[in-house]
């Protein structure tokens, strides 16, 4: 009977050929380079952008005309010191030449020579081709081509002038201040008022096809088809920002919106919006310009901004992640973590970042390169994951205890660290326990090593242990041989014996519990204290033990196992271990209970606690199924034995940015979204769950809801959270 129910678990979770997964498939991806022009803020002021027939970028700037070069990735002034200044528009005509609307009248540039039109030194707003004849528009009059000549006309139109295009017959349109201009053969139209248009204050125009004209301003986008409003583009509709300042179709066809938040892409019946540092050097958008590859260069008020797309695969993008790890991301004695920038962004200057849960994340580390030499063989895989082992064991030798482990190490030399010591006061701690009663006062959280080579770190939580538990066990059952297995082994229990020894407490060097790492029934059972941990904690502390009785086979491990369940009353703690209380709730517990299930759905061959822990697991993934978690996810399907949001979480990998910065992502400025307090209490949150594209860099324990999220591009992360979810999905042949 026994055989069978381990058959039985195995067919759960191997993802068999019924259960065919996604082939990776190449698609676009999506990713910024900025092109500042200079250091000074007049320069850096762009106000309009051209790409011309051969590609060359121009930019018009309130300090003056440039010309990028593709090279040395610097802007070349085009016209001299006398006649640089502010640059009002830019245009290609049907001959490639580029018209440039100045402050001092119209230029012209040809194979790269550059001439004055002499026919008036006052500022031109716009410039365009109308009926094969350039049209210039400023303040002072209108000035046209006719034949080899100009020819001037009065200025019959609001001078606050925006943007002029074509009706794509003999006439054209003015978008300006106070309203829109339609300028045909006989007549002049004028639409101004409320039933007309969004608002009169109108910036951009552009054609979605030979029928539908878009206007944009104040308010967001009015669409005309025949001089009639057929439909309105506002924040109710998803424009995330009602002002439009410009608006340019893509060569895939979607539209682009530039606002004052950024850029936003319509494709016809989805809305993406592309702000922040990460996309953008500004969000203050004025212009765009696509080139021939479908870049879009972007002008913002401090800098071009190229949306650049490649085609690639998820495989790619894992190998492209992983470079970045290798890296920036790996510090001695190989832990795993985020790293730190001098400058926002600036990663040609950083260095190494240490965190309370390097352990825990290390440990991910040491799974998603034990999945990798599952799937690949790879012996860079197994040598990785062997310094990974190490490096964690070390984190518990490191004490010269027979059981604790240090939350992370660093260099003795280093002066600065998360924590760093303190003195507390009778006052200050007087104040700590009032606000929190399960408090602990830790003056000395850094302790030197033994050799005197290292400053470690007490105060390890329950959240490290289970992160190690994770690691260790994808280590012993992929990767290790039968020698690296016995010291594995070896590890893992003098880990959980120090846990059971001491009551299922984790006892820090000062002879007390660590503030989290608590397991034991009379805190999870009886103290209200510890109500929100109870059924975290209980999946947490069974799965340690049943690890240790899988890696040993002692019934030593499985006789507290039971005793835990059965006379504590454990089985009962687990059934909702997942708490969907508002105040309760948290991503990180969501996250701890991805890490504490595998091992008791992997190795539980009773029918009863089986089905169990399924149920649990259901539980867990009922409560977060709504919060786009490829990592989540994957778990789930790979031991539910289902195939559930496969295609969801393929999109969702292939949407997560190339720039693993940290930027600053405030998406509580959208008008598109609203806010508040679910689903949970403690963040404020966005109305809707925005894609990964529009949200900051977060791991797998952060709430993807939150409004407001990065730290202004001061720190990168490892790129591991996207990592272990596509080499666990490989493994489990959820993707192909």
């Amino acid at each position: 009977m026994k055989f069978y129910y381990q058959i039985l678990i195995l067919a759960i979770i191997t993802v068999s050929d019924a259960y065919a997964g996604i082939k990776d498939k190449p698609f676009i991806q999506e990713y910024h380079r900025a092109y500042r022009l200079g250091s000074t803020v007049e320069k850096n002021d762009v106000r309009t952008i051209v790409v011309d027939q051969s590609g060359q970028v121009w930019a018009g700037t309130k300090a003056g005309l440039f010309v990028l070069d593709y090279i040395t990735e610097e802007w070349n002034a085009i016209l001299d010191s006398t006649n640089q200044g502010p640059i009002n528009d830019l245009f290609v005509d049907s001959k490639g030449i580029v018209w440039i609307a100045a402050w001092n009248g119209l230029y012209r540039a040809d194979n790269n020579k550059t001439e004055k039109i002499e026919i008036t030194n006052s500022p031109i707003g716009v410039v365009n081709e109308i009926a094969n004849s350039i049209l210039a528009i400023g303040p002072e009059g209108i000035w046209k081509t006719k034949g080899k000549s100009w020819i001037k006309e009065d200025m019959p139109y609001s001078r606050a002038i925006r943007k002029l295009i074509s009706d794509r017959n003999s006439g054209f349109y003015l978008g300006t201040g106070k309203g829109l201009y339609h300028k045909t053969a006989d007549k002049t139209l004028l639409f101004q008022n409320a039933e007309e248009l969004l608002s009169d204050n109108i910036f951009g125009l552009a054609y979605f096809n030979n029928e539908e004209l878009w206007i944009g301003g104040l308010g967001g986008v009015s669409v005309y088809k025949n001089d009639i409003r057929i439909r309105s583009y506002t924040t109710k509709e998803g424009l995330p920002n009602a002002w439009v300042r410009c608006i340019q179709k893509a060569p895939d066809g979607s539209m682009w919106i530039g606002t004052d938040l950024g850029v936003t892409k319509y494709d016809g019946s989805s809305w993406s919006l592309r702000h922040s540092r990460r996309w953008l050097l500004s969000d203050k958008v004025r212009d765009i310009a696509f080139d021939g590859n479908g870049t879009a260069w972007i002008a913002t008020s401090e800098g071009v901004s190229a949306i650049k797309r490649k085609q690639i695969t998820l495989e790619q993008k894992a190998r492209y992640y992983y470079n970045i790890m290798i890296q920036r991301h790996i510090r001695e004695p190989y832990l795993v973590e985020k790293c730190r920038f001098s400058t926002p962004g600036d990663t040609t200057r950083w260095e190494p970042n240490d965190d309370d849960n390097d352990g825990q994340y290390t440990s991910m580390y040491l799974a998603m390169e034990s999945y990798r030499y599952a799937v690949t063989k790879n012996p860079e895989a197994k040598k990785n994951a062997a310094k990974a082992f190490n490096a964690l064991k070390f984190l518990q030798t490191v004490t010269e205890t027979e059981g604790f482990v240090a939350r992370t190490v660093i260099p003795a030399t280093w002066s600065r660290m998360a924590d760093p010591n303190v003195i507390i006061s009778d006052r200050e701690w007087a104040d700590l326990i009032i606000r929190e009663p399960r408090e602990k006062k830790v003056e000395d959280y850094w302790l030197l090593s033994e050799d005197e080579k290292w400053l470690w770190k007490r105060g390890t939580s329950s959240d490290e242990i289970t992160g190690h538990m994770y690691g260790y066990l994808f280590y012993f059952d992929l990767v290790a041989d039968e020698k690296e297995r016995e010291g594995v082994k070896k590890h893992i229990l003098r880990i959980v014996d120090y846990i059971i020894d001491n009551a299922y407490v984790l006892i820090d060097i000062d002879g007390m519990h660590t503030e989290w790492g608590v397991w034991a029934p009379e805190f999870l059972n009886d103290d209200p204290d510890w109500a929100s941990e109870k059924g975290v904690n209980s999946v947490e502390i069974l799965s340690f033990i049943k690890l240790a009785y899988h890696v040993s086979g002692d019934e030593h491990y499985q006789n507290e196992y039971y005793k835990l369940l059965n006379k504590h009353h454990y089985k009962s703690n687990i059934v909702h271990a997942k708490t969907v209380l508002p105040s309760w709730r948290t991503y990180i517990d969501d996250e701890l209970l991805a890490l504490a299930y595998p091992a008791l759905i992997l190795y539980e061959d009773d029918p009863d606690l089986q089905a169990l822990y399924r149920g649990s697991l259901d539980n867990w993934y009922d409560a977060l199924i709504n919060d786009d978690n490829p990592y989540f996810y994957f778990i789930y399907n790979a031991f539910a034995g289902n195939k559930l949001n496969l295609e969801k979480s393929i999109r969702l990998l292939q949407d997560n940015p190339l720039d693993l910065i940290r930027w600053r992502i405030d998406n509580s400025k959208r008008e598109d979204l609203s806010l508040t307090r679910s689903p949970i209490l403690e963040d404020i949150q966005t109305s809707r769950l925005v894609p990964p594209s529009e949200r900051g860099i977060m791991r797998w324990d952060n709430n993807p809801w939150k409004a407001v999220q990065g730290d202004g591009g001061l720190t990168e992360s490892d790129g591991v959270y996207w990592l272990l979810a596509y080499w666990m999905a490989r493994y489990y042949e959820l993707i192909e």
